[in-house]
């Protein structure tokens, strides 16, 4: 089997050479950069990779519950709420989305295109993230106003004061409310917002493309390769069905309303430039 046919065996060959021969001369750290970009971008031109998306995301959000409730998967490192990729990534997914999609949008918005043009495009950054603060505060407050807190050990409701989760557990007991997935809908929301702003790299001749772009180029799909397996972790490990479907199809409105609906539209951020604007 030829290693050329196989782009994902491609691209681990290409980062593990990188990893180990870190000091190899520069052009042929370039040269294996823009090799792991010519995959990558090859396999985001199948249609299908970016159009199935959101449902791959409801079909992992269904299956991975039912598993779930049916007890097939044993727990492992990722069951654990502290593992690394949900302390250091997860946690603060949305400070990770917009560190690279800034840059990002910044330089690749810019071929062939106007400055004024590239500022419009980074106020989809503000929208987005505008969704995430609404949803993630809708969440939170749903949870409170349908929840109760309850003792640790009895189990017995706790009347007074208490009426919000983050009090209840300053005081160490445990809340139970409608826990909407805020996971499944920033993992969910995130990766398709990432996915869509990346699509200029689609057009972008390899003359114009520098080693800063490339490499955030590589850092973004990286991101959302973990968002889509900590997605996968979530929806097998953690809450019930209900909490992660309104997540992840949270996520998905959210997605739908702006790069769908919106933004194809004249007074708005607009779309990221597609190969016809980058002729």
């Amino acid at each position: 089997m030829n290693i050329n046919d196989q782009p994902f065996t491609r691209v681990g060959f290409v980062v593990a050479w990188w990893l180990l021969f870190p000091h190899s001369d520069t052009q042929s750290n370039m040269a294996a950069v823009g090799s792991v970009v010519n995959t990558l971008t090859s396999l985001w031109r199948q249609q299908c990779a970016r159009t199935c998306l959101p449902h791959l995301f409801v079909c992992i959000s269904f299956t991975g519950s039912i598993l779930k409730e049916t007890g097939l998967v044993t727990e492992s490192y990722f069951s654990n709420s502290k593992n690394v990729l949900n302390l250091y990534f997860v946690k603060v997914s949305w400070g990770w989305t917009i560190v690279l999609l800034l840059p990002f949008i910044s330089y690749s918005n810019l071929y062939n295109r106007s400055y004024t043009f590239v500022l419009r495009r980074l106020t989809s950054l503000l929208v987005a993230t505008l969704i995430w603060y609404t949803c993630t505060w809708a969440f939170f407050y749903i949870e409170d106003i349908t929840g109760s807190c309850y003792e640790s050990d009895t189990k017995q409701v706790i009347f007074g004061d208490i009426t919000t989760k983050a009090a209840c557990r300053k005081e160490g007991f445990i809340w139970e409310g409608f826990d909407i997935s805020g996971h499944s809908f920033i993992l969910a929301y995130s990766s398709l917002v990432i996915v869509e702003e990346m699509v200029p790299m689609l057009h972008i001749p390899q003359s114009y493309r520098k080693i800063f772009l490339d490499c955030l180029y590589i850092a973004l799909n990286a991101i959302v390769a973990i968002w889509i397996w900590m997605f996968l972790c979530t929806s097998v490990y953690f809450h019930d069905i209900i909490d992660k479907v309104l997540g992840t199809l949270c996520g998905i409105l959210g997605w739908y309303l702006t790069y769908v609906f919106w933004y194809p539209m004249p007074f708005s951020p607009g779309l990221p430039p597609q190969q016809k604007q980058h002729a």
